[in-house]
């Protein structure tokens, strides 16, 4: 149409079949990351199709030499005309003739069909709305690469509290289950999500009470409904000292169960070497005793009694800290030292290990424990919910790597004997902290068999993290899908971001939150968008109603501790916490 008619291909600079430029013609305008098509009609071949990007838009004076010359323009004393430029990234040529666009060919702005060719969502089976883009039309990315047909993995990057990753993280596992874009296998789509910044994630089943008709329209668009996580399942540690078994949560009262480890479970299961968990750790020579000392807990260790406390010789152990008592007496025994740290461990390298251990009593304690009994249900598991968030920021840094390097080794083991007939996104915040570039730790091991082999296992990782450049490589260099919010400067200039045109990378460290750049295999323009307000409650202030436990299958509530015998609060009623 002719309103769409924006320009036509400059003369005075160089085409070529990846990049050209556009002059606009008088009225028109063109923007950052506007879709535009151009046609040349190719001897023996018809018209070639060429559609592109815009990257950069310059407005200058023609017929002016000097900066002052913009005064006499202005007054009429110098003859000259505005003029503005854009310069289009190359997306799509269709068919596939690498010719430039010829100087004079008419260059008109893509809506529709011929957008969606642009930008290859033609091509796309399966569709994820991620957002809306510069024009207001939906932006979307290829399922192949989201859950292991093609490619697998997301990698999130942007300054903490600005970029908002976790938002578009959750955002996008709201559109990936409720899009329709998995068809039939949306049933055994699970996710699992570690928390680490306070309690704001404890409400992903509320509707957020800023949902208005507005906000209800740009979902709309994007063909999702704007609700919250219908069936989520929530965890947090246990209270410190107490043996009632109550999660550690005080803006939530009911839905929350408490998770813990058995001693027991400890033992039997090997999870010792994720008690040192640092990346540092490995390169440590007391590595040898973790191992040995493991080995020991798995052979010597029998169950005792019905709360998970085990027998060691003829000492019980209720508690962490009994347990790292008895693993101490052993090493520093001369009789038992042998047996316990290997025939030819010094005892400087046992006393670094004692030392270790003994430094994640105070951690740990609450996490592993033999005196926690009535309990219906205190592992960590996707199997009964979609959505299944662990809550670890009340827990100290060396916890939370424990939590999470144990609960990603199980759901991977399980997982593998499943097989891959369902999928299951895993989320991570602080990526860079369990993943780092340097050293190597269980965790790390555990995250890098899920980037390189996940895909076929049907686990998919959704990483985001303030700094790629700290990430081990070869989980960034997984990721199929790359996304980049707010960034600082001198990380936008890392190599990790070579993904991103010069003008993007500037753009990065000024954007707005709720603004990110998506880069896809498909696509060789990372393009920008923006994704809506979340339709769930991200904090107790943001709930419609107060938060209630989500219901099981039978119709119960699954929470099993003692608010549930609290009154109803009424809605005018709302603790002020």
């Amino acid at each position: 149409m002719t309103e769409d008619l924006v320009g036509q291909v400059v003369g005075t600079e160089d085409s070529t079949p990846l990049q050209f430029n556009v002059a606009l013609r008088e009225g028109a305008y063109l923007q950052l990351d506007d879709v535009v098509v151009t046609l040349r009609e190719v001897p023996g071949i018809g018209p070639v199709m060429t559609s592109g990007v815009v990257t950069q838009v310059r407005a200058r004076h023609e017929g002016a030499s000097f900066g002052s010359d913009v005064f006499l323009i202005s007054d009429g004393v110098l003859p000259a005309q505005v003029q503005e430029i854009a310069e289009v990234s190359t997306t799509r040529v269709e068919p596939e003739v690498y010719v430039p666009p010829r100087p004079g060919e008419v260059v008109r702005r893509a809506h529709g069909t011929e957008r969606a060719q642009a930008l290859y969502f033609d091509r796309m089976d399966s569709k994820v709305p991620v957002g809306r883009g510069r024009d207001g039309a939906p932006i979307f990315v290829n399922l192949d690469f989201l859950d292991g047909t093609r490619g697998a993995h997301v990698s999130i990057s942007g300054i903490s509290g600005v970029a908002t990753k976790t938002s578009f993280a959750l955002f996008l596992l709201h559109s990936i289950f409720r899009s329709g874009a998995l068809g039939p296998r949306a049933v055994n789509a699970k996710a699992l999500v570690f928390s680490v910044k306070g309690e704001d994630l404890l409400f992903l089943d509320q509707p957020n009470r800023r949902l208005d008709d507005d906000l209800l329209a740009e979902y709309a668009q994007l063909g999702l409904p704007a609700e919250p996580f219908a069936s989520v399942g929530f965890y947090a540690p246990p209270m410190p000292d107490d043996l009632t078994g109550r999660p550690n949560v005080t803006g939530r009262t009911s839905g929350v169960e408490a998770f813990w480890w058995t001693i027991a479970e400890f033992c039997a299961q090997v999870l010792l070497p994720y008690v040192f968990a640092d990346a540092e750790d490995e390169r440590n020579q007391y590595t040898i005793v973790i191992h040995q000392v493991a080995a020991r807990l798995r052979l010597d260790a029998v169950a005792y009694g019905d709360d998970g406390a085990v027998r060691i010789d003829d000492e019980v152990v209720t508690t962490y800290e009994g347990l790292v008592d008895v693993i101490t007496e052993r090493l520093t025994d001369e009789v038992t030292r042998q047996a316990w740290a290997g025939p030819v461990t010094g005892v400087g390298t046992i006393n670094a290990f004692v030392r270790r251990m003994r430094s994640s009593v105070r951690p740990l304690r609450s996490l592993i424990r033999g005196d926690l009994g009535g309990a219906a249900r205190k592992r960590v598991s996707t199997q009964d919910q979609q959505l299944t968030v662990v809550d670890l920021h009340n827990l100290q840094e060396r916890a939370q790597r424990f939590v999470v390097g144990v609960v990603l080794a199980a759901e991977t083991a399980r997982k593998e004997a499943a097989g891959p007939g369902g999928l299951l996104f895993t989320m991570i915040d602080e990526l860079n902290k369990y993943a780092p570039r340097e050293g190597s730790s269980p965790i790390k091991e555990v995250l890098l068999d899920i980037a390189e082999r996940g895909r076929s296992l049907g686990i998919i990782l959704i990483g985001a993290q303030q700094t790629a450049s700290e990430v081990e490589r070869r989980i960034v260099s997984n990721s199929a899908i790359r996304v980049v919010g707010r960034l600082d400067p001198a990380e936008a200039g890392r190599t990790e971001y070579g993904f991103l045109p010069a003008q993007q990378r500037t753009r990065a460290t000024l954007a707005k939150p709720g603004a990110m750049f998506v880069s896809q295999p498909e696509i060789p323009v990372p393009l920008a968008i923006e994704f809506p307000f979340p339709a769930w409650a991200t904090r107790l202030a943001e709930c419609a109603a107060p938060p209630r436990a989500p219901a099981a299958a039978n119709g119960h509530s699954p929470n099993a501790d003692v608010f549930r015998r609290l009154p109803d609060v009424d809605d005018d009623d709302i603790p002020p916490f």
